[in-house]
């Protein structure tokens, strides 16, 4: 990909559905000796802490094919900049703004970036800035604008702060067409802004499925009872539950084997509106 002049080649430890699909975006090992394609920089992007030594090594891989390889991403605590379409997220994906006015215990994006700050609006259908609704009313509304003209449906797929939503943010999304938007619902004590945010949105005539909210479940004094009832209040309410089990920083594998059907559950829509535990 052709970034200020350079050619730059960009690799990284897992395929996800933001990962760039391009010709010089790689998951994993170089190409063999005598086929591996021009490039004047490597970058090497690590999302997940988990995945640290694994992009380490691929740097290594890579520095050893003659190349010279710059390894880096939010894992490593870097504060991001001004956003490139399709650099590092697949075409499509957009951010508008880094940092967090708040200062949550449990996330690490105000220490890595920063106060809140605003980026220049570029295209794309699916947000994934997570602190949009702390910005000022000019910049929220040139992303709704933007995301109206789009040719496919709009998605926020940040995790937006439900105490920030307000009437005239809801109307705005209803009146685009919206494929769907998360809430965030990391902490319990949060709920009554959750639930005020999915009436909100219901009201404002945006369906049930379009209304997604991470449920942030497994941390070391939770359980599979309390979790079971936080997602249940947020379907019961209006909204779409996403439960995503916290890891911490530097947990890997997948989630106890007593969470794994709760998980599976809950993150199948057809499963959820289909019956059984509804």
């Amino acid at each position: 990909m052709l970034v200020n002049g350079k050619e730059i080649i960009r690799v990284f430890p897992r395929r996800t559905k933001a990962t760039p699909t391009d010709d010089t975006a790689y998951v994993g090992e170089p190409p063999l000796p005598g086929m591996q394609p021009p490039a004047d920089e490597v970058h090497v992007s690590c999302t997940f802490t988990w995945d640290i030594q694994k992009a380490q090594r691929l740097a290594a891989a890579w520095s050893s094919q003659g190349y010279l390889v710059k390894l880096g991403g939010p894992a490593f605590g870097d504060p991001g900049g001004e956003f490139t379409p399709g650099l590092y997220l697949k075409e499509g994906y957009t951010i508008t703004s880094r940092g967090c006015v708040n200062n949550c215990d449990h996330c690490l994006v105000p220490k890595r970036e920063g106060p809140l700050w605003e980026l220049e609006i570029k295209d794309g259908y699916d947000v994934v800035d997570n602190n949009l609704l702390a910005c000022s009313k000019m910049h929220i509304d040139e992303v709704f604008a933007m995301l109206a003209r789009q040719s496919r449906a709009a998605r926020l797929t940040g995790g937006l702060e439900a105490a920030r939503l307000h009437d005239w943010q809801a109307e705005q999304l209803a009146a685009m067409r919206l494929e769907i938007l998360y809430l965030a619902y990391d902490r319990p004590e949060q709920w009554s802004s959750v639930e005020r945010a999915i009436q909100t949105l219901r009201y404002h005539g945006i369906r049930q499925r379009a209304i997604g909210c991470y449920v942030l479940v497994g941390q070391p004094e939770d359980n599979l009872r309390d979790a079971e009832i936080r997602v249940r209040r947020v379907f019961d309410a209006g909204g779409m539950p996403y439960p995503m089990f916290y890891r911490g920083q530097n947990a890997k594998g997948k989630p106890p084997i007593e969470w794994r059907d709760f998980l599976r559950y809950w993150s199948r829509p057809a499963l959820v509106f289909g019956g059984g535990k509804t």
